[in-house]
């Protein structure tokens, strides 16, 4: 795990090295450099020791100086393919590297390499003899690429503040109108589109070629899709089965994830996924023992510190909780916040990142249950589905706004998930087509709302183009799949694997996530939705499996959520927004709406005061 930037083209050695120190919190163990400059590559790399601590030093060369790689991420079944390799006559000189293994695994299966990994990376690979690179990002994008041809070549980088820090590309960059519709839209910025003009994402799944001739013309190939092909429900192969086999494919992810050279723990909530991975991690290492980590808060609606306690001492792990008040959490958010390369309007990233904060005093690798929800129907819209089409069938429109009307007037609450919030997030979005429920339930704001932001006219289908887009790509026709493929690709790419690499990054703590492991997917792809999501039950097959491994009253347990109480504290004032980034009559106009009880803006008025304090902190080019 590492920051990795660079360049083809213009640019200095000064550059580069501004660009490392943008990102040297995500490697603070080691730094390197390289350049030909006979074809104009410089590579950077900053180093988070986890994996061979003394061989495994970036850039990585070959023995022939022929390819050169910079390389973020850990590839879990790289013991399996250096023997491979090791058999087609291949002969590393680093005892246990898995940079090692991509650089004779692309000399060996070319462009192929991708195919063959299990793992999560984001790497680019100079090939001197073909005057080319080769930069690839893992299938969920767990790792991130930034990259801008605003200067005529080629520049890269883990983050956006190293592409800012480029002296040929800061100076020329502004705020995108297009990424900002989309920040309000969803609450993240999706791929390929980034808060500043002229640098996009490399979407997850996806590989680049750049021909060294032409360094602002890169190629993008799409190298893995998430495709869905449930088996029939009607298969001989009965419930208790298809768990027996998620539950050994999750074990197996589990101890990949285990194998580092560095302590190694887990983040435990106590909810359904965390525990399993807890459960997991316990039954591999029972010699050994397990360390799992908690932050725990005052406020009951936020608080699942005891239930990460029934599931630590179940399992046997030796248990850190660190409770919190929601005042110093509020008062830790700005520093927080002012370290995101970009904004991102997900309240559960602050406890994410005190997590982080806490777990890291004791390890540098922690393993979390991230994906789960997205792969297993997890989340809460998924129980609106059904009603959503019935609701479409039987309601006519007049009599749709009148319910939406006494809706509105239904008293405000603050709480975690509180009944009025989903009454209303319903109802905003059921009258729109299907491809377009998730987002409007999701979105900080609707298209309409958004036209009084940007004073023009928001066509909805050009703003949720990327909701619309992993909607109608799923092959499947039943809207718990279509739902499915949404999570999956678009919102898990966009916010919570983005949220967890800041999050964790921040303090050089390296994420791992076992549901997102290429077995787990595989198994998970081929269930059909009728058993992930059962009569109102979501998790339904994931949660047979763990019956086995954790108490009933953990596994169905009411799901509760990461987050934090900001509409409380946007009505109570402690969270000003005085001077707002955009639309300040509209935000006032909000804010006092909020203050009064009358309406909940929370959404709205949190994306905007992040987006506020993100660009009021945003760091001096010098």
């Amino acid at each position: 795990m590492c920051g990795i930037c660079g360049f083809v083209g213009g640019g200095t050695p000064d550059d580069l090295q501004r660009m490392m120190a943008a990102i040297a919190h995500r490697g603070p163990d080691a730094a390197g450099s390289w350049s030909d400059p006979a074809q104009r590559v410089h590579f950077g790399h900053q180093r988070l020791s986890i994996v061979d601590l003394c061989t495994g030093d970036q850039p990585m060369r070959t023995a022939d100086g022929d390819l050169t790689i910079v390389f973020n991420g850990e590839i879990y079944n790289h013991a399996k393919l250096r023997a491979e390799l090791t058999a087609l006559g291949h002969r590393f000189i680093t005892d246990h590297s898995d940079t090692e293994v991509l650089l004779h695994g692309y000399r060996a299966w070319g462009l192929d390499l991708t195919s063959r990994l299990n793992g999560m990376w984001a790497f680019v690979l100079h090939d001197a003899a073909r005057r080319r690179l080769f930069a690839s990002r893992d299938r969920f994008g767990k790792k991130p690429f930034f990259y801008s041809t605003l200067n005529g070549g080629f520049v890269f980088g883990s983050e956006l503040e190293a592409i800012r820090a480029h002296r040929e590309i800061g100076p020329r960059l502004a705020l995108s109108r297009l990424a900002l519709k989309k920040y309000f839209g969803y609450g993240y910025i999706p791929a390929p589109h980034t808060v500043w003009t002229g640098v996009a994402k490399l979407p997850a799944g996806h590989s680049l070629l750049l021909d060294l001739a032409e360094p602002a013309h890169p190629k993008l190939r799409r190298h893995w899709s998430f495709v869905m092909e449930p088996e029939p429900i009607t298969s001989k192969r009965s419930a208790d089965a298809r768990a027996e086999e998620l539950r050994v494919a999750l074990q197996r992810a589990v101890q990949r994830r285990l194998v580092a050279d560095v302590p190694v723990g887990v983040f435990l909530s106590g909810g359904v996924d965390s525990s399993a991975v807890t459960a997991l991690a316990s039954a591999s290492r029972p010699a050994a023992g397990v360390n799992t980590y908690c932050i725990g808060f005052e406020e009951p609606s936020f608080d699942e510190s005891a239930f990460a306690r029934q599931v630590a001492a179940h399992c046997g792990t030796s248990h850190h909780e660190e409770r919190l008040s929601i005042e110093k959490a509020r008062v830790l958010l700005p520093e927080i916040v002012g370290r995101l390369d970009e904004p991102m309007a997900d309240s559960s990233l602050l406890p994410t990142a005190l997590l982080c904060r806490f777990a890291r005093q004791h390890v540098k690798v922690a393993l979390g249950g991230d994906g789960g929800d997205e792969l297993f129907a997890g989340y809460d819209p998924f129980r609106a589905l059904a009603a959503a089409r019935r609701y479409q069938q039987w309601v006519p429109r007049p009599v749709h706004q009148a319910i939406a009307l006494v809706a509105h007037r239904l008293p405000v609450s603050h709480r975690n998930m509180s009944l009025d919030f989903k009454a209303k997030r319903f109802l905003r979005g059921v009258n729109r087509r299907e491809a377009l429920w998730l987002p409007t339930w999701m979105a900080p704001l609707t298209a309409v709302e958004l036209e009084s932001i940007f004073d023009e006219t928001i066509d909805p289908e050009d703003l949720y183009s990327e909701a619309i887009a992993a909607w109608e790509s799923c092959a499947q026709p039943d809207p718990v799949d279509r739902t499915i493929q949404f999570y999956v690709q678009l919102y898990l790419q966009d916010d919570i694997l983005v949220k967890v690499d800041r999050a964790s990054m921040q303090v050089g703590l390296e994420a791992r996530a076992p549901f997102l492991d290429l077995e787990v997917v595989d198994v998970a792809r081929r269930i059909p939705w009728q058993w992930k999501y059962r009569r109102g039950q979501t998790k339904y097959l994931l949660k047979r499996a763990l019956e086995p491994l954790l108490p009933h009253a953990i596994i169905h347990r009411k799901k509760k959520g990461f987050g934090m109480p900001i509409g409380a504290w946007l009505k109570q004032g402690r969270l000003p927004l005085e001077r707002p980034a955009l639309a300040p009559e509209f935000t006032r106009s909000a804010l006092a709406q909020h203050r009064s009880g009358r309406v909940d803006h929370r959404a709205f008025l949190w994306a905007m005061w992040l987006l506020t304090e993100w660009q009021t902190s945003r760091p001096p080019l010098s």
